[in-house]
């Protein structure tokens, strides 16, 4: 289990708990059910690479303590 880091540009930080091997779809539910948004508006960024849904954290090199940007589409 690895815990990633989400920030939005006002400032708010997310931690998030998910395995490796979680879709990115997966992590953005998780994301919707902690700050109430839902998952279709959020958008994962890092690098300026947009992160797809069907893509694993494992297939992006995201590891623990990885910090990723949260937008609000």
């Amino acid at each position: 289990m690895i815990e990633i880091i989400c920030n939005d540009r006002l400032g708010k930080k997310v931690h998030v708990k998910c395995n490796p091997t979680d879709k990115i779809g997966d992590v953005k539910k998780l994301i919707a059910a902690m700050t109430g948004t839902r998952p279709e508006k959020i958008t994962l960024k890092r690098w300026n690479s947009v992160f797809k849904d069907n893509i694993t954290l494992d297939d992006y090199e995201v590891h623990d303590g990885t910090n990723i940007e949260l937008y609000y589409t």
